[in-house]
């Protein structure tokens, strides 16, 4: 009897090493981001521990990644449901604030000249000829905050503009160009993915490549992001508002960009006054959004209160509780990734993530 405990307790002691190094082999370590224990990085390791354990233990199990990188090093990776490094995932409308990270380059490189030039003046009538002449109305600087005017609401499916009436298209543009307004450019913030799918437009027309690979070429080869999936129809147009596959740690990444004002080591990929204005507040949203005190250029901000800290942030976000979260001031990027598709449950299983590892700095 007692060689049969000693034997399960081996047993058991050699499981639970292989799993630690599996998950060690799976984790190899990257030269750009060394790891840092959480005693260093100033978070309370109990507590911390204390989250992992909650994660891994509470159904449903749909929860897939979180990483944190502080001062860039890697401080949390921690992986979850057979997902693992290399495990990409869809994060949803997380890539409408990436697309905006896009346009910040297509800036740098002079492909557009600023914010307040209107959407018009990128397309031809000639190639376009059912281009809506309201479009002259409506600037870059609209379709970042969310305040086209035009008729289209991601709430309402009964708007000209809602996703329903295009996305199965082999070519979307020629119907989004056409789509009319319903109220004033700038007056009113109504979230609809047919703002960033116009942005993407503009981008992908001056540039002659579809956003996937104007982003594959000018963001994610130069941070090292091997590991993508963005869907672009059949006429070559990708779905900037989301539709978009990452790993956590990629993520992240995009993260850590936007911390170092867009600089990637020696590389300035996005000029540091653009960074800078991802964190204007266009509009209030504190009576309209449990989690978000403002937004502005297709990123929210939020000023939070966990424990003892007081936290200033900006954040993607995505539908399932697919969240990148970037602290400025501490120089921290949090990256979540989940499944819980479907209103409210994944979003608030992830505020409660955050307000746990804001909770634990010390």
């Amino acid at each position: 009897m007692r060689f049969l405990k000693l034997l399960i307790v081996l047993l058991s002691f050699s499981s639970s090493v292989g799993q630690t190094q599996l998950r060690d082999k799976l984790k190899p370590s990257i030269p750009e981001f060394p790891k840092v224990s959480l005693e260093e990085a100033r978070f309370n390791k109990d507590s911390i521990a204390s989250l992992i354990t909650l994660i891994s233990n509470t159904p449903p199990n749909d929860f897939r990644g979180l990483v944190v990188i502080k001062n860039n090093q890697i401080v949390i990776e921690e992986y979850f449901n057979t997902y693992w490094r290399n495990s990409i995932h869809d994060i949803r409308s997380a890539g409408k604030s990436v697309t905006a990270l896009l346009l910040g380059i297509a800036l740098k490189e002079g492909l557009v000249q600023n914010l307040e030039q209107d959407i018009y003046s990128f397309f031809s009538k000639g190639k376009y000829p059912n281009l809506n002449s309201d479009y002259k109305r409506i600037t870059l600087q609209h379709l970042m905050d969310m305040a086209s005017g035009l008729d289209a609401d991601t709430d309402n499916p009964m708007t000209t503009g809602h996703s329903v009436n295009w996305i199965a298209k082999d070519n979307w543009r020629d119907y989004i160009l056409q789509v009319p307004l319903s109220s004033e450019p700038g007056t009113r913030f109504v979230y609809a993915d047919i703002n960033p799918l116009l942005i993407a437009s503009v981008i992908e027309e001056v540039s002659g490549m579809s956003l996937k690979d104007y982003a594959i070429k000018k963001l994610f080869d130069p941070l090292g992001i091997e590991q993508v999936y963005w869907y672009t129809n059949a006429s070559n147009q990708t779905g900037a508002a989301g539709n978009l596959y990452l790993s956590t740690l990629d993520f992240a990444k995009l993260g850590v960009l936007v911390v170092n004002e867009g600089k990637w080591g020696n590389r300035q990929i996005i000029d540091p006054e653009y960074i800078q204005r991802l964190s204007n507040e266009v509009f209030d949203l504190t009576n309209d959004n449990p989690y978000s005190d403002a937004y502005g250029m297709l990123w929210y901000k939020s000023h939070r209160t966990f424990g003892k800290n007081k936290v200033d942030y900006i954040y993607a976000s995505g539908n399932g509780g697919n969240l990148l979260v970037v602290v400025p001031k501490k120089e921290m990027v949090i990256a979540l990734t989940s499944s819980a598709y479907g209103p409210g449950v994944g979003h608030n299983r992830s505020y409660n993530i955050l307000g746990k590892i804001f909770a634990s700095l010390e």
